[in-house]
């Protein structure tokens, strides 16, 4: 019963309400910015090049990796898989759809958050969505709300999934069974992720930092292979995709189920573009002007989706196995990867995924902290609050690993949406001040300046901030 509530929840929120924000947000940024995303895509690519001002400060490319780090994990494998199996074929062109126009809120995120970032007491900067809310919109009480959500999402929402993804994996040997081998998997998933939280386990996750980013260009080169050994289906595939996609009759005769929403619902769960995440550390960098870290943040959604969603889309289209609600996630993707490589294919998954579900369930924890933070008046918690806290987020973590698959997805989907229904509408209330800070950025750029922000020369109170004076 509380799985169809859920399901109810989720579908109402993202059809009619949050398909219609996102589109009417992303096209406002796209118009205004005049395609800032694709138009300076060439600029954003030489930007990540320059170093920081200071070597101890965050550059605009480490900014951007931690981001990336949090965008790349198991929603590029199993989200993409159950948007094919659940939704059709076509979800895959809505979710580059979604990449494009969401990559225009990326920039305003991003760039509004480093306007408002603060200092804290090692003159390092912090901030996010909650504090251009708090600061440039005057609603504390809203930025609160916000924090309450993305503590929601990232720490039990995402985490649920996450752990539920990981286990799913293992559907795919001879030796799983559904009751017990979820508890084993989600136990000691649970254990090692508190060992971790808790001040121990600095040699794994150091490990898993640098193995994960091998992990993940190994993944798109096995994918290219599969794709390459399928070269003679590649038309056909494209020509299911785009007759999916505008099947506009099979599309609004079951909305709620069809390839649209499963394409937007999870090309946003994985690149999370308009969410409110991705800014958190954005403001961590240091850089000389706001607009250059939102012109790097559009790059993170890009490698996300085009990159990873479309090796994983491809991969398993290009394959020809049965995509059907029976293989959706995990066994989707294993099965196309065995069809060339056989038994070392769903392995090869498996350990993928670990790896990913592992970095992630940290990683989620980066952005909480952040909240926490904010709700606790700017003041770090105490240690003992901390401990309990992060003992709570191990269990959360056992939890995902039982819980149904319909349970997961709509936990994640609910709590991510209540982010974006507050995130978005605010950046489009703030919008003015991101795209005046962009003319500012272009206008020195055309008269041969080295860009350098001063917040005063596009209108801006100075008293509201801690830099840019």
């Amino acid at each position: 019963m509380i799985t169809q509530i859920l399901d109810k929840i989720d579908s109402i929120m993202y059809y009619p309400i949050l398909i219609i924000v996102m589109a009417i947000a992303g096209i406002y940024f796209t118009v205004l910015t005049k395609g800032v995303q694709i138009r300076l895509f060439p600029e954003s690519i030489r930007l990540l090049k320059e170093p920081p001002e200071d070597k101890k400060n965050v550059s605009s490319l480490q900014a951007m990796l931690v981001s990336t780090a949090s965008r790349v994990g198991t929603g590029n494998i199993v989200g993409v898989s159950t948007a094919i199996c659940m939704g059709g074929p076509g979800a895959c062109f809505w979710m580059w759809v979604m990449c494009i126009i969401g990559a225009s809120s990326a920039f305003i995120e991003s760039t509004l958050a480093q306007i408002y970032k603060r200092k804290n007491n090692d003159g390092e900067c912090y901030g996010g969505p909650a504090y251009y809310i708090e600061r440039a919109l005057h609603a504390p009480i809203l930025a609160g709300v916000f924090c309450v959500f993305l503590i929601a999402t990232y720490a039990v929402g995402f985490n649920l999934l996450c752990s539920y993804n990981l286990q799913s994996t293992f559907a795919a040997y001879s030796f799983y069974n559904e009751k017990i081998t979820p508890i084993i998997i989600g136990g000691i998933l649970a254990v090692l992720t508190g060992y971790c939280l808790l001040g121990g386990g600095k040699r794994i996750v150091k490990l898993t930092s640098v193995i994960v980013p091998v992990m993940g260009v190994a993944y798109v080169l096995i994918s290219l292979i599969v794709i390459f050994c399928n070269i003679t289906s590649i038309p056909h595939m494209f020509k299911i995709i785009f007759e999916d996609a505008f099947d506009f009759k099979a599309i609004f005769g079951g909305m709620a189920g069809s390839c649209m929403i499963y394409g937007i619902k999870r090309g946003l769960y994985s690149n999370e573009a308009g969410v409110g995440s991705a800014p958190n550390a954005s403001a961590s960098a240091k850089v000389s002007h706001p607009a250059k870290q939102g012109l790097v943040q559009t790059l993170s959604v890009y490698i996300d989706t085009i990159l990873l969603c479309t090796a994983t889309a491809l991969m398993c289209l290009s394959s020809g196995v049965e995509r059907s609600e029976a293989v959706s996630g995990a066994p989707y993707v294993q099965n196309a990867i065995a069809s060339v490589f056989g038994k070392i294919g769903p392995t090869f998954i498996t350990v993928a995924m670990i790896l990913f579900a592992f970095t992630t369930l940290l990683g989620n924890l980066y952005y909480v902290d952040n909240a926490l933070i904010f709700l606790n008046r700017k003041k770090q918690p105490s240690k003992l609050f901390m401990r309990c806290f992060h003992i709570c987020c191990a269990v959360i973590v056992l939890l995902g690993a039982m819980i149904p698959m319909n349970a997961a997805w709509a936990a994640a989907d609910i709590t991510m949406g209540g982010m974006t229904l507050i995130n978005l509408p605010s950046c489009m209330l703030l919008g003015k001040i991101a795209i005046d800070t962009l003319k500012d950025y272009e206008k020195q750029k055309k008269e041969g300046k080295k860009p350098v922000f001063k917040a005063s020369d596009i209108g801006i109170n100075t008293e509201e901030l801690d830099f840019w004076k």
